[in-house]
């Protein structure tokens, strides 16, 4: 198994307040590769491209996912 790279996780400005649970967190200092994961979950991270992580965060901020609606 290859070894994971050594990701640098933030997390959005809306999660760094303490009052609020588990939050995704991102990393975007692999070149090429993106890092997700949940706060609350570390363990696990998700990897996807550069490309695929701007389709996805375009996506998002488009509403695509909003289950509101």
């Amino acid at each position: 198994m290859a070894k994971r790279p050594e990701f640098e996780f933030v997390k959005t400005q809306a999660c760094r307040d303490a009052r609020v649970g588990n939050c995704p967190e991102v990393a975007t200092n692999v070149p090429g590769v993106v890092g997700i994961r949940d706060s609350e979950n570390p363990d696990h991270v998700l990897t996807l491209s550069a490309e695929d992580w701007t389709t996805l965060s375009t996506a998002v901020k488009a509403g695509e996912y909003d289950l509101t609606n």
